[in-house]
């Protein structure tokens, strides 16, 4: 009986807890509000925002990521890190300081770095046209020679950084629209930034050869950065007659 007792007493504590502190807190939580900025439309990777762009509103706070960005002036002038869609809130990894274009690559060019064009062969081979700048990609490539088949990645081209993909009519990724029906023009060619070496490989796998992108990193600089290290590794220490005979 005592027992029971003391259990009653509990559950009635438990209840008045629940009553008076658990669920104000949770209400007063979900009726906090806070303003943040906000995506009005649909804008590409690379697209310098102004303030067409974005807008300010007031939304519920709970659940908000703590360094979702609420001040207009701290995203207009930048650049979109990736594609944005309408109603996307903004975080600092969405936004960059620099456009990502192809513009922009070109010019930190120098003879240790070269920019190359390749076909993309079919609609799968391009990875369905959603490469985007900065994405870091293998290249595995197949040849067909006196009935030969190779399918293979060669260890100069395990990672490579895109500048950008193009269409028929020469438009570059970060300056596509939309079609009325809502899609994108869809790339024929794919910019990549490479060493001399790799460059001639990819002119000789252009002519001979059919190559399938296969994405392995996007917007993960430190990512990107350890593959890209690893690929300079990898061509310090191959021989370029290595390179020009097995790749």
């Amino acid at each position: 009986m005592k027992n029971r007792t003391i259990i009653g007493i509990a559950c009635i504590l438990i209840a008045l807890i629940v009553a008076f502190v658990i669920s104000p807190l949770v209400n007063k939580l979900g009726d906090s509000r806070a303003d943040i900025v906000r995506i009005k439309r649909d804008i590409m990777q690379g697209h310098k925002i102004t303030a067409d762009d974005i807008e300010v509103v007031t939304v519920g706070s709970y659940n908000l990521p703590a360094e979702v960005m609420t001040d207009k002036s701290d995203i207009i002038g930048k650049y979109a890190a990736s594609e944005l869609t309408k109603g996307d809130y903004l975080l600092p990894s969405k936004v960059s300081n620099s456009a990502d274009s192809a513009s922009d690559v070109f010019m930190t060019l120098d003879e240790s770095q070269v920019a190359i064009s390749i076909t993309i062969p079919s609609f799968a081979g391009g990875l369905s046209g959603k490469l985007q700048n900065g994405d870091v990609v293998s290249l595995i490539v197949y040849t067909n020679i006196d009935n030969e088949v190779s399918v293979t990645i060669p260890k100069a081209l395990k990672y490579v950084k895109v500048i950008t993909s193009t269409t028929a009519d020469g438009l570059d990724k970060d300056e596509l629209t939309k079609n009325e029906d809502g899609t994108y023009e869809l790339p024929t060619s794919l910019t990549l930034l490479v060493n001399p070496i790799q460059a001639k490989l990819l002119a000789k796998y252009e002519n001979n050869a059919k190559i399938h992108v296969v994405l392995v990193s996007r917007g993960n600089e430190k990512l990107a950065k350890k593959y890209l290290d690893e690929q300079a590794a990898i061509l310090a220490d191959l021989p370029e007659d290595e390179v020009n005979e097995h790749g």
